[in-house]
């Protein structure tokens, strides 16, 4: 019986706001969905989280996810074909990480920082797309009594 090659995988996944606002979920979809391909995931992180070079399904913004997992080779076009079904993810992409040590790949990790801004995401309240944000507070007396002699000053006029 012949064994099975395992190779380590970078993979980026391309996440939209709506679904990125249940971090949690989607992290744990993208976990389900190398489980069902065999793998082992090694390091998460987020990548980054920023405005789109053109709209993808009317989206603007996206939220990338960088993952690092080892797979045997002929499960990879399983995990591929499931994220693009998933509806959670809209882009991803695929590279058989040869190019670094497992040393490497481990200091890559961050899913404890993942899990953090997963928790603060959930905690935020959400606001209606539309709406407009909170005003800003009044300042502190003291702040204000400090600008106050700044904006009395008089104004310093040409000389003639």
């Amino acid at each position: 019986m012949a064994t099975k090659r395992v190779y380590t995988y970078e993979a980026m996944f391309l996440l939209s706001q709506a679904v990125a606002s249940d971090l949690n979920g989607a992290i744990d979809h993208i976990k389900d969905i190398i489980a069902r391909g065999h793998g082992e995931i090694v390091a998460m992180r987020k990548w980054d989280e920023r405005r789109l070079a053109y709209e993808i399904d009317g989206q603007k913004r996206g939220y990338y996810i960088l993952c690092y997992f080892k797979a045997p080779g002929e499960s990879l076009s399983h995990i591929e074909r499931d994220c693009n079904l998933s509806e959670k993810i809209m882009r991803n992409i695929f590279l058989r990480c040869d190019h670094m040590t497992a040393e490497q790949v481990a200091a890559q990790d961050a899913r404890k920082d993942l899990e953090v801004e997963a928790k603060l995401r959930t905690e935020r309240p959400a606001t209606p797309v539309g709406a407009a944000p909170a005003a800003a507070p009044a300042p502190a007396p003291a702040a204000a009594a400090a600008a106050a002699p700044a904006a009395s000053a008089p104004e310093a006029t040409e000389a003639e």
